[in-house]
């Protein structure tokens, strides 16, 4: 049995990182950008480890220069998630990437992804959450929050921080965090996929997010696994990423499923399909066969995951009547 065709609702994707290596390969022969380091013999993305990966995945970025491009790219990431049942997603989206960080220039990428996005929104619906790059320093998360601060609305609903984890301490980043929460945004940020249980306390006391990404070095303190528990603080945990990076030991050693034991807020997600040979259908299946999970598990996962959306009533509503189809 295969849960293709279930409907989905995902919460941790970059959009860059679901790009097909066939789009970005396409784009820059239109650009005549040399790129072809980044690929394997077979066209998928090359690298070694995790900070390879964040090189090769900034590489891949240089390809997409104008608004136009991103709508394109947005087409195309949508109709691949479509495609494995997802029926709500949000994506990371970084100014950095779109305009470097300039505000008058982030509007007019972010319309063109706002339009791709309209075009789908009878298949499947898009939200992006602006992240900070962590690794480009605490001075440029303050322009990318101001960014993300004055364009909070029906689109961009939420702010985070992406890249290196191990790269200074989330309290460096208060800054950004406080001015997009001044704005009214719901926050979330990467911590606890390679930094320990430390990292994830600190994220949540010094940063005050509702949603963590991954998490999953949360399980090593059983004091944190609780007070996760207690708060109500979902993770978006990406199994198949962690697998395949080794932030993580194999499926059978993955701690998703002692979390959610533990009474912690799970939710699925794939990080970045392409670059770790994933999709929403795998993601499921892996954890049927790996955990025993079935239908009633994975409509219980739906639901903390559209409970924790960064969206408006009315979406919410009307993907929970996508999800009533299943």
């Amino acid at each position: 049995m295969t849960y293709q065709s279930l409907p989905k609702v995902e919460l941790h994707t970059h959009l860059e990182g679901c790009a097909p290596p066939a789009f970005i390969r396409g784009l820059a022969q239109e650009k005549s950008i040399d790129i072809s380091g980044i690929f394997n013999a077979d066209g998928t993305y090359a690298y070694r480890d995790f900070d390879h990966f964040l090189k090769v995945y900034e590489a891949a970025c240089t390809t997409l220069q104008t608004p136009q491009d991103f709508y394109r790219l947005t087409r195309a990431v949508l109709e691949e998630s479509a495609a494995h049942g997802v029926v709500y997603q949000e994506t990371f989206v970084s100014p950095d990437f779109c305009g470097g960080g300039d505000l008058a220039a982030w509007r007019d990428y972010m319309a063109a992804m706002k339009q791709a996005a309209d075009e789908m929104d009878d298949q499947i619906t898009l939200r992006a959450i602006v992240t900070c790059i962590r690794h480009f320093g605490p001075d440029a998360a303050k322009p990318a929050a101001l960014c993300a601060a004055e364009t909070f609305g029906d689109f961009i609903t939420g702010f985070g921080m992406a890249g290196a984890e191990m790269v200074g301490r989330p309290g460096d980043y208060a800054y950004a965090f406080d001015m997009a929460r001044e704005a009214g945004m719901p926050l979330t940020c990467h911590a606890g996929e390679w930094g320990g249980p430390d990292m994830v306390a600190d994220t949540l006391r010094d940063l005050r997010v509702a949603r963590i990404g991954h998490g999953i070095n949360a399980i090593k303190d059983p004091a944190l696994v609780d007070q996760l528990a207690e708060h109500g603080v979902v993770l978006e945990v990406c199994p198949g990423s962690n697998v395949f990076l080794k932030a993580s030991g194999d499926w059978p050693q993955h701690p998703i499923a002692k979390l959610r034991d533990a009474g912690v807020k799970v939710t699925v997600s794939t990080d970045d399909p392409p670059f770790f040979g994933t999709t929403m259908t795998r993601e499921f299946d892996m954890l049927a066969q790996t955990f025993g999970w079935d239908e009633d598990d994975f409509k219980a996962l739906n639901q903390t995951a559209l409970d924790a959306a960064f969206c408006d009533a009315a979406t919410r509503t009307k993907i929970a009547k996508r999800l009533d189809t299943q």
